[in-house]
Order: C-alpha cells, then structure tokens, then sequence
C-alpha cells in the first residue's frame, strides 16, 4: 500500500538541571527575568509526528514515503531513516532553516522549561498532494504547520485520496468548523481520550454526529488501551502488557505506524489494533520516540504470546 504521511518532523533537545527552578526564581524581579542554567545532561532525539509514524511502519517491513519540509541539518536524519526503509524522497529542505526544534530542561522535580522554534515546518504548506507522480492509497494528515493540514486535506478531497486525520496537538489551533470541515470525508479519525473530548467541545457534536462524518474513529486510552469505533460497533483493544515502562513520549505514534502496517496488509481493524498495542509498548520500554527496535519475528513471536493472531502476521 502506497502510504503518505505528512506532518511535523523535529529534533528534540533534552537537557537536565540538577537543582530546583523555583529555587532561582524572584517573584518580585519576574519583570526583569534574565535566568542561565547550567544542566549536567542533554541528549538529541529524533521526532517529529510523522517519522515517528514512519520508523514504526518501516520496522514492520513497510515503505511509508516521508512528506514534509525539513532544514538544513535534516541529511543525519534522512540517512537514519532510510536504513530503515523510510521513502524520504519528499522531504522538502527548506534552504536557510533548521529542521524543528524541541528545547525542553528538566529539573530535579520534572518542572519543565521548553521552547520550541518551528523553523522548516512553518514551510509546510508549500508541498501539495498534486505534485506527486502516484496517486496513494492513503494521506495521513498528522500534526503541523495548521495551514499545512487543511491544504492536504483539501486535496485529499478534490483528489478522492482517503486519508486519516489525525489534529492531536493543534485541535487548540484549530477552529471547530475547521475541524467539522476536515473531518467530514475523512476515512479515520485517530484521537486520545482527551483529544475527543476538545473536538467534541469545540465543535457541539458528540461522537454519533462524528461518525455521520468520519468512517472509523479511532481513541487511544493510555493504560486503558483503545476503542475503534464505526457505525453501529465499539469495539475496545486492551493495552500490551509492557516489560517495563520507562518514557510515554512517541508511544501514540508508535501505536499508529504498528495500526498502520496491519492496515496495509488488508487486516481487520481489531487485529491492527492489536498491532499497534504492542508496537506502542515497545516505544514505552525505550528513551525517546524511535529508539526502539525488533525483528518482524520478534515481533511476531512477543504478539502470539498474547494474541491468536490466526497465522496473519506470517505474511510481514
């Protein structure tokens, strides 16, 4: 299956101080604040939404093609991924600007300072749907540049491309007839359950009025695992047992590249689901968005000890 996934791509630099923020902080010179921490840590993570997505599908034995803007400094990046498998032909460099960046520091008590500079995802925008020489089978329209997410999903629309939306971290960008508008035609909607929660209070519907508009709902519950939702059915996915838990971060992405890959095969949306469970735990064992890792029969192999998988996962 021809899949494209458009949305943010970012390095993240995570940083440690070992002392107390609040501790260095006058209340009564905020006005003046001019602070430096000296922090014993940092690491550069890769991220960003859609290669997340991607490194999670390529692991799988697919070849998710990479569609969007990227900086400068993306070449380290694009090698990494397409070791892997990743199609990054349509990564676009933005000449003059850096990749996104995640700035975060984190003191003894886990109180963040963070910034974050959007730098060649602000250009986003300019890739269109219509350049592609290959129709794909499915857009999925992750978080970005806002104006970037409703460009494509427009021509999702005019080009009769089915495409899974995906609002996340911009549903507070997001105006709820812009979201009523982009969800309607959409094949999936991929929210977690506080996401619904936005949607469904911006926008006065509630989920039966979101199904008349959207195919397959799909609602990632954290330790309560995920519902998938059509028209009629709610059908819920009970989280993979995890060996360990050691960082959350990247793991609903996680779970959309292993959903993903099951899709690609033609498989039921439970057995996806399933998939994707354990392709999330895998992350939440692991530091960082795309430092886990497995064979396919690894993965097989972990799936059947929870799962009938009816002999499916033989065809990865």
């Amino acid at each position: 299956m021809n899949i494209f996934i458009s949305g943010s791509v970012a390095y993240d630099y995570l940083m440690t101080f070992p002392g107390l923020f609040h501790e260095q902080i006058l209340p009564e010179r905020l006005k003046s604040i001019s602070l430096s921490f000296l922090v014993d840590k940092m690491t550069r993570q890769r991220g960003g939404i859609a290669p997340n997505i991607a490194y999670t599908m390529a692991l799988l034995g697919e070849k998710p093609n990479l569609f969007a803007t990227v900086g400068e400094d993306f070449e380290e990046y694009r090698a990494w991924l397409e070791k892997f498998g990743v199609n990054t032909e349509w990564a676009k460099v933005v000449p003059g600007k850096y990749t996104a960046s995640f700035f975060a520091t984190t003191d003894n008590i886990n109180a963040q300072i963070a910034s974050f500079y959007p730098g060649a995802m602000a250009d986003a925008a300019e890739l269109s749907l219509k350049e592609l020489k290959q129709k794909p089978d499915l857009v999925i329209i992750s978080p970005t540049d806002p104006s970037a997410m409703m460009k494509h999903a427009a021509e999702c629309r005019e080009l009769q491309i089915p495409y899974l939306y995906d609002p996340s971290q911009q549903i507070l960008r997001l105006e709820g007839e812009e979201l009523v508008r982009d969800m309607k035609g959409a094949h999936f909607l991929f929210v977690n359950d506080y996401e619904i929660g936005l949607i469904c209070k911006k926008t006065g519907l509630d989920m039966n009025q979101i199904l008349e508009m959207v195919d397959i709902i799909i609602v990632t519950k954290g330790a309560e695992g995920a519902n998938i939702y059509t028209n009629g059915s709610d059908v819920h996915i009970p989280v993979f047992k995890e060996e360990r838990i050691i960082d959350p971060t990247g793991v609903g992405d996680a779970f959309r590249g292993g959903f993903l890959a099951g899709y690609a095969h033609g498989w039921t949306l439970d057995f996806c689901a399933r998939m994707g469970s354990l392709a999330a735990a895998y992350c939440l064992e692991q530091n960082g968005t795309q430092n886990h890792h497995y064979t396919k029969a690894e993965f097989i192999t972990r799936f059947r000890e929870n799962f009938d998988d009816e002999g499916k996962l033989n065809s990865l």
